[in-house]
């Protein structure tokens, strides 16, 4: 009997041991708590991907039409006031900048009023600026629409968790509710994640395009003083 006993013993000893290695029974990977959100991650991990994408293309086309304005101007400058307009259209076409396509259109409009010619910089600069723009009505509806989802599946989960209650009846313990708040912890919690990765994003491209449409009106208006000073006695506009 004693012998026994000590065999028991040790079996017991030896199952409440923890595994070799460290593991923690029962503890969950990343990829097992993503599932355990069930099918509203599936939209959210694309609503993610998009955003990150639609975050960093855009960063990348506005930082690459985001220039020093300062050097082009005065390029230009000295070409429009020593009457070199072909070489001043050559260069805005190498640029190959919103600046640059700007200024291009009022070179070709000169000759004509003032006021022409800024009428016809300003339509170019419009269609700049939706260029620059683009995609992001799409990052910020992400934005919203990523935590209702989120709330979505929040909702669901606990649906099912009171589905589980009812089911159960007296029998019920957390066990049963595990897998139900799972879900809906695991969903609000990527649905505000996803919204705020697009939120955040959405506002910095916002101060980025800021910036450029601010260097886009000082750069036409430094063109349409260029314009008003004397070439030979003459200004280069009527």
């Amino acid at each position: 009997m004693l012998f026994l006993q000590a065999d028991m013993t040790a079996v017991t000893g030896d199952s409440l041991a923890t595994p070799a290695g460290g593991d923690v029974p029962g503890k969950d990977t990343i990829f097992d708590t993503l599932v355990s959100g069930g099918w509203t991650m599936i939209p959210l991990l694309v609503l993610f991907v998009a955003a990150l994408y639609i975050l960093i293309e855009r960063y990348l086309t506005i930082k690459r039409a985001d220039r020093d304005t300062d050097q082009f101007m005065t390029t230009i400058r000295s070409y429009i006031l020593s009457g070199n307009v072909e070489q001043a259209k050559q260069y805005c076409m190498q640029e190959n900048s919103p600046f640059a396509r700007m200024i291009l259109k009022g070179i070709n409009r000169l000759g004509s009023p003032l006021h022409d010619i800024a009428s016809a910089i300003e339509a170019v600069g419009n269609l700049e600026v939706q260029q620059l723009e683009k995609r992001l009505g799409i990052l910020a509806t992400i934005a919203g629409a990523g935590p209702m989802l989120g709330f979505f599946g929040t909702v669901l989960g606990m649906i099912g968790a009171f589905s589980t209650i009812k089911g159960a009846g007296s029998a019920v313990n957390p066990g049963l509710l595990a897998g139900d708040i799972s879900t809906a912890m695991v969903t609000t919690a990527g649905g505000l994640l996803v919204g705020v990765v697009a939120y955040l994003g959405y506002n910095y491209l916002v101060n980025l395009v800021g910036r450029v449409i601010y260097k886009m009106e000082a750069t036409s208006t430094d063109f349409a003083d260029l314009l008003q000073e004397p070439v030979s006695g003459h200004s280069v506009s009527k």
